[in-house]
């Protein structure tokens, strides 16, 4: 069936009794396809039943459905015309997005990658529609893990006053990517756990209806608001002035789209609680919702990654074993993660020292000040969060962390290229975010040694601390067995130049740096000097003078934007030391750079692959 439904018209002409083969026909396929390709698996497999639903009763895009994150819209997808060779190129260059894109398909009301997003954003379109005196449904279907985050806090107290009609599914699978914490979290549990309450309201309302018309349904509103009050803690829904409908099974179609048809006639703004399984239909995914939240190619029986080089360990592993070394000797230490301990390593502080670990739910902006707030009181707090989502603390970091010159590290996964997500998640704009702040200290490792060194050095720094590094695979260097304590500021001289060219690498460039010099030595007999430069903030201005009055130009590679990056910062030293030597800066150009099959096809699409690189040097020696 699936391969015939190329728009929700086609899905609303199957028979009631063909929709539950269509489910696991779209399980079927979804999982043929991440298992080869890669993707979010679990949060997937958990909303087909509901996509199918929501496409039934409403009448997108007309009906405006926004995703929460989205990273849960590939049933969305399957049915809104991009099944087919076009699902097959999931997040792969040229191909169809892993999340919403309005640029992608008209169906996509609402671009997303981050949580927290959706309810502002409908309350956004519920508010068009009112001031345009038209009649479309907005439809927010919202994780429970994203009622933690502030943005969707901040929503739900304007709702009420706002709009008298909106629509909010609540899609409770008791998970974010990790399992879900804090006080929420408790009262969707406390709500759960009272079937009687919900079956009674629900039974009275068709009772009333059947005998007395809607007139009596009212009433009965207003008698259930006491009776929830005398059975549950009270509602935090209704107190933010909506009707809370729920919970409900949320892999029965027939049940959703009848409560999707209410919510549909109501005239005032509405929740719907729905229950489901996060990984439904993988028995893999089911066991381990954490580890498929986005997983990489993967076996379907065994659920095992199908990573080919297994002995080069990821940065986030490298980054997670080593701050339980450290926090094993030092009891002051204490790992801080926004619902992202698996993703960030510090899955395995949690695991042997859990009263050092903090999951703060999907709260960048708390764990941060948080994480200030410890740090004033002698604790020494370290916050892994990845690149893109600092952007959304930034404003953390600088008033509650760096104004207070407080020694707050953070290390900072994924940045760079995340190829497959795409731009809702490349970290390509940290440095410039961070770099102005004063009282902060910026750098970036070489290799995972380097990474050790910098961990260990940030935790006897008494200043804020950033340690940008990539996704995935570390160089394969030994770690040694005691870190180093590097000099703040200091860069590190690799191959000495022959007067022409000098390039300053930063990160996980630093490799490319030293092809490209082999490449010309090999080519031109020219030796181009390089130089891991550490450090972003403070720079090393010293070398970078003596290597700027030796060379006719200075080349900077990093894996982040040009504008306001390390090319920029090292730009900025020479001027201020009134040193003319030209900069050549290697970066990311300003744009949001799409999602591609690796990091490989992306940089050759952008001329930053090895052998582009070379050229442009080339050409300067020329």
């Amino acid at each position: 069936m699936l391969e015939n439904i190329h728009s929700p018209e086609d899905l609303k002409k199957l028979p009631e009794n063909k929709l539950k083969l269509l489910a696991q026909e779209i399980r079927d396929e979804i999982i043929s396809v991440t298992s080869r390709k890669g993707g979010h698996v679990s949060p997937n497999l958990g909303v087909v039943e509901l996509s199918i639903a929501l496409h039934r009763v409403f009448d997108s895009p007309k009906d405006k459905i926004i995703f929460d994150v989205s990273h849960q819209c590939y049933t969305h997808k399957l049915l809104t015309g991009r099944n087919n060779e076009k699902f097959e190129n999931l997040r792969q260059s040229d191909g169809i997005s892993g999340f919403c894109n309005r640029k992608e398909s008209r169906y996509d009301a609402f671009g997303a990658g981050h949580a927290g997003t959706a309810l502002s954003a409908a309350l956004g379109f519920a508010v068009a529609r009112d001031r345009n005196k038209s009649d479309e449904n907005v439809i927010a279907v919202v994780g429970d893990a994203a009622l933690t985050n502030g943005v969707s806090l901040e929503a739900l107290n304007n709702i009420s006053t706002t709009t008298k009609k909106l629509i909010v599914v609540l899609n409770d699978n008791k998970m974010s990517i990790a399992k879900n914490v804090g006080a929420i979290s408790k009262h969707l549990n406390n709500i759960i756990t009272n079937p009687y309450y919900n079956r009674l309201y629900s039974d009275m309302n068709d009772f009333l209806k059947k005998i007395l018309g809607d007139s009596a349904v009212e009433v009965n509103e207003r008698i259930h608001k006491g009776v929830k009050g005398l059975m549950l803690p009270s509602s935090f829904f209704e107190n933010c002035g909506m009707l809370y409908v729920g919970p409900i099974d949320g892999h029965d179609i027939p049940t959703l789209e009848k409560y999707l048809e209410f919510c549909k006639n109501a005239d005032k703004p509405i929740i719907l609680h729905i229950l489901t399984k996060k990984g439904k239909g993988l028995p893999a995914a089911e066991m381990n919702p954490e580890k498929f939240h986005g997983a990489s190619p993967y076996n379907i029986q065994t659920g095992e990654s199908l990573s080919s080089d297994k002995t080069i360990p990821n940065y986030q592993d490298v980054f997670g074993k080593a701050l339980l070394k450290y926090a094993k000797a030092d009891k002051k230490i204490v790992g801080i993660t926004a619902a992202m301990a698996s993703g960030t390593g510090l899955s395995f502080m949690k695991n042997e020292l859990p009263d050092q670990f903090y999951d703060v739910g999907i709260a960048e902006e708390h764990a941060v000040v948080f994480a200030a707030g410890l740090s004033c009181e002698g604790i020494k707090p370290v916050v892994a969060i990845y690149s893109t989502f600092m952007q959304r603390a930034v404003d953390c970091a600088m008033h509650d962390v760096c104004l207070q010159n407080l020694p707050v590290v953070f290390c900072m996964d994924r940045a760079g290229l995340s190829p497959n997500d795409g731009a809702t998640h490349h970290g390509l704009f940290d440095i410039a975010m961070l770099r102005p702040l004063p009282n902060a200290v910026l750098m970036q490792p070489s290799n995972e040694d380097e990474l050790a060194d910098m961990l260990w050095t940030a935790l006897h720094t008494k200043a804020p601390t950033f340690i940008r590094y990539p996704r995935g695979k570390a160089e394969g260097v030994k770690i040694k067995d005691q870190p180093q304590l590097l000099d703040i500021g200091k860069a590190k001289t690799l191959r000495e130049s022959d007067g022409h060219v000098c390039i300053w690498a930063l990160g996980n460039m630093v490799a490319e740096a030293q092809k490209v010099a082999q490449a010309i030595e090999d080519e031109c007999g020219v030796k181009v000097g390089v130089v891991d430069a550490r450090f972003i903030k403070p720079l090393d201005e010293e070398l970078l003078a003596k290597d700027a009055k030796e060379n006719k130009a200075i080349v900077t590679i990093e894996d982040h934007v040009v504008s306001g990056g390390f090319g920029s910062a090292v730009a900025e030293a020479l001027m201020r030391n009134n040193i003319s030597t030209h900069v050549e800066m290697i970066g990311w150009p300003d744009e949001f750079i799409p999602h591609g099959s690796s990091v490989a096809d992306i940089r050759a699409r952008h001329g930053l692959s090895t052998q582009q690189i070379t050229e442009r040097v080339k050409a300067l020696i020329k």
